[in-house]
């Protein structure tokens, strides 16, 4: 008996055990579910968090990033302007457009704008795709335009190949005038060429485009060198700041050890006091890059272009070699009238001297400072250090907003846009969607016709065409559809004709 009673002891444990099992496999699911729901909402409430929001109450009012701004219509004729010019000339001298991705690969810029330059450390913007892959949108062109050269294999094609490119590019620094996070620029290429005429040629088409959009500019030019110059220049730097390493700005001491050159281009007060009497780079140029900087200047002279040599011209980027240079704004200021000191009175009987008259308004051109509207030079290694083919190039880049803002600043007049002198009235359903077909006729003879066919009073419609300052007034109603004819308003007498629709382009050109 005692052992059936343990036996049924131990099938009633084996079952509890049993069930006991099944409830936590039960139950297991149920705390993964709620485990899963809350990692959700924490994520959910993170995200919630990271997006600033507005109190209930108030309304969400969209605005643009700080340092990217709108282009409006307004603005629109300076742009068309800076950009048709270039455009032109570049076509002129024998540039092909290109057009390159935003997004590049970081490593792209890592290895050709160089990891000590200032746009590379602080300034790109650089993130991780979904695919896990490091990209960054593009500070600068030239290395897009290098890696479609090597991409595409124009190696292979006639050199030197010349491409020309606009576009916005990114970079996150204090926007202020005439620099934001978003920027155009308009960038010139010449891959191939080792030839000082190219220098020159780039060089000249700078003069060439400053002169046709009115602005007067400094080109200021000096050579690098080659990578043997710079080292012995580089000794030279490093010796001529070490005494001076507590006088230089925070970021100029780690540039003395990491690429002492970066502080030439150093924009701090204290660090230019230095610079003035920096050892100077042309007294350590190799003798083929000597002669290859005296060739570009005779051609430049040989060209007439005027420039004048800074000794301490760097430019901000690691791969320039050779001829680098800039080209600066020159504005004129007035100098203050000298006023002339006041003789004493003279005794009545006595003979006044004539008095001299007040020194008349000196204009003094100056050249502001950071005011750079473009600026480029060699960059013979670029290719090879990311090829392994080595090719000689060089190019240059021009900030369009440093322009338009140049522009404006010497109250440089820009033409106007072509503005109709025909204005369309319509009344009525039938002849708003005849006046549709009407406008494209007129379009295509050559007739530039305003108009708004989403007004239906026609009071308001002549009010817009005087506003706009109209020559002629087409006016087109419901009685001019049944009967096929048109009016023809002259605005300034106020007479109108009424005339067959077959013959409104005939009238039209006798009138115009």
């Amino acid at each position: 008996m005692a052992k059936k009673k343990n036996k049924k002891i131990k099938k009633m444990n084996k079952k509890k055990n049993k069930n006991n099992k099944k409830k936590q496999l039960i139950k297991r699911p149920k705390k993964i579910q709620v485990k899963r729901e809350n990692k959700i909402k924490n994520i959910q409430v993170n995200q919630d968090n990271a997006v600033q929001q507005l109190p209930q109450h108030k309304k969400y009012l969209p605005k643009s990033l700080r340092g990217m701004e709108d282009i409006l219509p307004e603005e629109g004729k300076y742009w068309d302007l800076v950009i048709q010019k270039a455009q032109d000339l570049s076509e002129d001298y024998g540039f092909k457009k290109i057009e390159t991705p935003v997004l590049e690969e970081r490593a792209l810029f890592e290895k050709s704008t160089g990891m000590t330059t200032e746009v590379v450390e602080k300034q790109m913007y650089q993130f991780t795709d979904r695919g896990q892959n490091q990209v960054a949108m593009r500070p600068e062109f030239t290395p897009s335009m290098v890696r479609a050269y090597i991409e595409h294999g124009m190696f292979n094609l006639s050199q030197p190949i010349k491409l020309f490119c606009f576009g916005p590019l990114f970079r996150y620094e204090r926007p202020q005038s005439g620099r934001l996070r978003q920027f155009h620029q308009i960038n010139l290429e010449i891959l191939g060429s080792d030839k000082p005429v190219s220098d020159a040629q780039v060089i000249l088409f700078c003069k060439t485009l400053f002169e046709e959009l009115g602005i007067k500019v400094s080109i200021q030019i000096n050579s690098l060198g080659c990578t043997e110059c710079r080292k012995a220049y580089r000794s030279k730097l490093i010796n001529y700041f070490k005494s001076k390493r507590n006088r230089l700005c925070q970021d100029c001491q780690k540039r003395l050890v990491r690429n002492p050159l970066r502080i030439l281009d150093c924009k701090q007060e204290n660090c230019k006091d230095l610079i003035t009497d920096a050892p100077q780079i042309v007294d350590s140029l190799c003798e083929n890059c000597h002669s290859h900087f005296v060739k570009v200047l005779e051609c430049l002279d040989e060209a007439e272009v005027a420039y004048e040599l800074n000794p301490f011209l760097v430019r901000g980027l690691d791969y320039y070699t050779r001829t680098v240079f800039e080209i600066l704004p020159i504005r004129t200021e007035i100098a203050p009238i000298k006023k002339a000191p006041k003789p004493e009175e003279k005794k009545e009987g006595e003979n006044k001297e004539s008095l001299p008259g007040d020194k008349p308004a000196e204009v003094i051109p100056v050249v502001p400072p950071m005011s750079a509207l473009g600026g480029g030079g060699r960059y013979d290694n670029l290719v090879g250090e990311l090829s392994g083919r080595e090719t000689p190039a060089l190019g240059v880049a021009f900030g369009v907003e440093r322009i338009i803002e140049e522009l404006k600043y010497q109250n440089i007049r820009i033409s106007k846009e072509r503005a109709p002198k025909i204005f369309l009235a319509q009344l009525g359903e039938l002849a708003m969607r005849r006046s549709l077909k009407l406008l494209e006729d007129l379009r295509k003879e050559g007739f530039r016709v305003a108009e708004n066919l989403a007004k239906d009073s026609l009071r308001a419609q002549l009010e817009m065409a005087n506003k706009i300052g109209v020559k002629l007034t087409l006016i087109l109603g419901q009685q001019e559809m049944s009967d096929k004819t048109i009016i023809i308003r002259d605005m300034s007498s106020g007479n109108q004709e009424t005339i067959d629709q077959e013959k409104l382009i005939k009238e039209l050109r006798k009138r115009i």
